[in-house]
């Protein structure tokens, strides 16, 4: 199953990688099962409850850097395109200011 959101922000597209989804899901789904485990008294419980989170909060970061990666290629694409403007139709021997 393939998570993926996407949010749209003044013309451009921004997706959230899966991993980061996926990442707070195990998260908070380990967050739920060391409470329980405090509250029951089950240190099984809390001991896995604990080590869901910690995956859940390297996954998240893993696609965050995944995320900040993607956004540096796509400001460096953007950065060496060409604008498509007036200065597409100017001659070659004119000033550029």
């Amino acid at each position: 199953m393939e998570i993926g959101i996407e949010w749209k922000k003044e013309g451009e597209n921004l997706n959230m990688d899966k991993d980061r989804v996926e990442g707070k899901i195990k998260d908070i789904k380990g967050r739920i099962e060391r409470q329980v485990g405090e509250w029951t008294g089950d240190k099984d419980a809390q001991a896995e409850g604990t080590k869901e989170q910690i995956k859940g909060k390297v996954q998240n970061a893993f696609g965050k850097i995944k995320d900040a990666g993607r956004e540096n290629l796509d400001k460096a694409q953007r950065k060496n395109e060409v604008p498509d403007d007036e200065n597409l139709n100017r001659k070659d021997d004119e000033d550029v200011a």
